[in-house]
């Protein structure tokens, strides 16, 4: 039997695990190494930080992830396929790795998360008349 997601170690395992597979896919690997070129020591802690956050109340993540999307949704359209993958690769390792509350409830927070982005990103912005 799997362990739940318990502590800050158990997010460092998901999130190194779940950005070995996000590297190597042929949909998003290639928006990570070679548009956003990740820098991996930089980003890995500060998605540490995140998922820690999220998961467990803590204020570890400091940063604007809706900004930093909008900034590479400008170099790359993220559309539907980038951000199904996305989620389709971060459940496959929850569930590879973990079961129990907080596996479902990481998983629960990262597809709103996503389609909100997706939403965010993607919708019709209104035009403003000046004048």
């Amino acid at each position: 039997m799997k362990k739940d997601i318990n502590n800050r170690t158990d997010i460092i395992h998901l999130v190194d695990t779940f950005y070995k597979d996000v590297a190597l896919n042929q949909t998003i690997g290639p928006i990570f190494t070679d548009v956003a070129k990740v820098d991996w020591a930089h980003h890995l802690p500060r998605m540490y930080d995140f998922w820690e956050s999220i998961l467990f109340g803590k204020a570890t993540y400091k940063g604007n992830p809706m900004l930093v999307h909008f900034t590479l949704n400008d170099k790359v359209s993220l559309q539907t396929a980038q951000f199904e993958a996305w989620k389709t690769i971060f459940f496959h390792t929850v569930d590879a790795l973990f079961e129990g509350e907080n596996a479902g409830l990481i998983k629960q927070k990262a597809q709103s998360i996503a389609d909100l982005m997706h939403f965010k990103i993607n919708s019709p912005q209104p035009k403003i008349k000046i004048g």
